[in-house]
């Protein structure tokens, strides 16, 4: 256990506990709203407006209206596993929290203690060990539905988070190397000086597209592709059931923008003026900084979900194990080595650090867009066809298929008198 941790009153505890569960209730029920304005701005629309001052109380109203619709069990699911999904995909998002750090030490009715609920040497990877858990929850409820779009929206996931949980921690690996801890509170302390987000940037631009993806959140939202999947993992969903797969979405997106605003925007301290006034990282005032910093990653989710299309699923792959993981493997070596130099003396290495994530994330970004940029099909010459093939076949298979460019159906022979009759017949 860390210490300063594990020695509250269980009064101070539980208090702790509730604390951190109406968090993380309230910024879903702000966000929601936040959204569909946001977008409805970005998009030249109003958005909702009449349900309460400015619509401000369209996510409590939306929220009351599931919980009174009627729970609807299509025939042929696994009925304990599908009850249990949603209850599996929300639980882990809420656990997670557990070790997010909101302030420093403060006072509670005369007991001194962090603001946060716990810490241990190893709390980011208790993080990521309990927010994997959460797929299984998408993916058993694709499984138990016992229908075909459900089942492809639950494969997907489970391709997406093995593939881009890959990324993200070799991301914070990075992190891990330059603080010498794995404990959130500890990185935190660490980032005193200089935040992680100047020195380790390859490392947070990584973060950063990887926890889009492991939140399906557009442009990454594959599991729940509306035009292929109908709904995707939760299409046989409705009622209470559903809004906890969207409590739970939402959820892990204030987790997974926490733990960024914690490893590489220097958690609770206070940004750049304002730290320089001396009470700034005291007292209550750091979890003012910490919900800012949060909310500036919310605002990103929403900004990407307006002005980005989905992704193809091989764009996506490929995006996740040809460039992130890398990236991320070449950026490893890169700061290792330059912790290596620290620690023989060389403090003055930090500088080359930056210089180099500089390189590293302009060549990432030169190489991200020549991989997704769209290549404009050739002109095919006259008469040449664009592969050697024999002729086409518009039956091919048993389904009609249009040609592709350059190629030539047969030619179709007037029909015979007898056939007419034939057909008349």
């Amino acid at each position: 256990m860390t210490p300063g941790f594990g020695q509250d009153p269980w009064w101070l505890v539980v208090g702790k506990a509730v604390a951190i569960f109406v968090f993380l209730i309230l910024t879903p029920l702000v966000a929601i709203i936040a959204e569909r304005r946001v977008m409805a701005r970005m998009q030249m629309r109003i958005g909702p407006n009449r349900v309460g001052p400015g619509g401000i109380l369209q996510s409590l109203a939306d929220g009351v209206k599931l919980a009174l619709k009627e729970g609807i069990v299509p025939k042929g699911v696994d009925k304990p596993i599908y009850l249990l999904a949603p209850v599996i995909a929300a639980v882990p998002a809420f656990m997670a929290f557990a070790v997010i750090p909101f302030g420093p030490e403060v006072s509670i009715l005369g007991v001194r203690t962090p603001l946060q609920l716990t810490d241990f040497p190893v709390g980011v990877l208790y993080i990521l060990a309990v927010t994997s858990v959460g797929v299984y929850g998408i993916v058993l409820a694709g499984w138990a539905s016992g229908s075909t779009y459900p089942l492809l929206g639950g494969l997907r996931s489970t391709a997406q988070v093995i593939s881009y949980e890959i990324a993200m921690g070799l991301s914070f690996t990075a992190v891990f190397l330059y603080a010498g801890t794995m404990s959130t509170s500890g990185i935190v302390a660490a980032q005193a000086n200089t935040w992680y987000i100047f020195l380790l940037f390859p490392s947070f631009a990584i973060y950063l597209t990887s926890m889009v993806g492991e939140t399906n959140r557009a442009p990454f939202d594959l599991p729940e592709a509306e035009g292929e999947l109908v709904g995707g993992f939760h299409t046989e969903y409705s009622s209470l059931n559903f809004a906890m797969f969207m409590l739970a979405e939402y959820v892990n997106m204030v987790t997974v923008s926490a733990l960024a605003t914690t490893l590489f925007l220097g958690g609770w301290r206070a940004p750049f003026p304002i730290s320089m006034w001396e009470g700034a990282n005291s007292g209550w005032w750091p979890v003012l900084w910490f919900t800012l910093k949060v909310w500036v990653f919310l605002f990103v989710f929403i900004w990407l979900r307006a002005t980005l299309p989905r992704l193809r699923y091989d764009q996506f792959m490929n995006l996740g194990w040809k460039v992130l993981i890398p990236i991320s493997l070449v950026w490893i070596m890169l700061v290792a080595t330059v912790r290596a130099f620290q620690i023989e003396g060389y403090p003055s290495i930090a500088v080359a650090l930056v210089v180099a994530g500089a390189i590293v994330a302009l060549l990432a970004a030169w190489f991200v867009r020549r991989r997704l940029r769209s290549r404009s099909v050739a002109p095919i010459p006259a008469g040449q066809m664009p592969f050697d093939a024999t002729p086409f076949d518009a039956m091919a298979g048993g389904f009609p298929v249009p040609p592709l460019p350059g190629q030539t159906g047969p030619e179709q022979t007037p029909p015979t008198d007898d056939a007419k009759e034939r057909s008349d017949a």
